[in-house]
C-alpha cells in the first residue's frame, strides 16, 4: 500500500501532491488495479490534514478514471498509467542511481542535481520533438 508524504516547501497544495504520488506509484508500477488506496481517515491521521483534501485529491484521481471508491469498503485503482515494461524500470532505475552517486561525488547538493536533471530533461524532450 502507498504511503503518502507531504513536503510543505515544494510550493504544490497537499491535494495536488497526493495526486502526483498516486499517479507516479501508477505509472512505476508500484499500485496496479485492485490495489487500494489508503482510507481517506488513515491518511488524515498520518498526514495531520484536513479530510477534505484527501478527498479531493481522491475524487480528482476517480475522475481521471484511475480509482473508483466503493461505499463502505474503500478507493481501489481502477487502471495503470505505466507505458513501458516493468522490466525496463530496473537497469534504467540502476544507471540512475549511478548517476545520482556521481553527482554526490561531483559535489552537487539535491537542488543542483534536480536543476541539472530537469534541465537535461527539458532540453532532450525539446530535442526529440523537433
Amino acid at each position: 500500500m502507498i504511503e503518502f508524504h507531504l513536503d510543505s516547501r515544494s510550493g504544490v497544495s497537499p491535494y495536488q501532491q497526493i495526486v502526483q504520488q498516486v499517479r507516479h506509484a501508477l505509472r512505476l508500477g508500484m499500485l496496479t488495479p485492485g490495489d487500494q488506496l489508503p482510507t481517506v481517515k488513515d491518511v488524515v491521521a498520518q498526514l495531520a490534514i484536513n479530510p477534505n483534501t484527501v478527498l479531493k485529491a481522491y475524487r480528482e484521481l476517480e475522475h481521471a478514471g484511475l480509482v473508483g471508491g466503493r461505499p463502505g469498503v474503500g478507493t481501489f485503482v481502477l487502471a495503470t498509467l505505466s507505458d513501458a515494461p516493468l522490466t525496463a524500470h530496473g537497469p534504467l532505475r540502476r544507471d540512475l542511481q549511478r548517476w545520482f552517486a556521481k553527482a554526490r561525488s561531483a559535489g552537487l547538493d539535491d537542488e543542483s542535481i534536480e536543476a541539472l536533471f530537469r534541465d537535461t530533461f527539458r532540453s532532450q524532450t525539446a530535442r526529440d520533438i523537433a
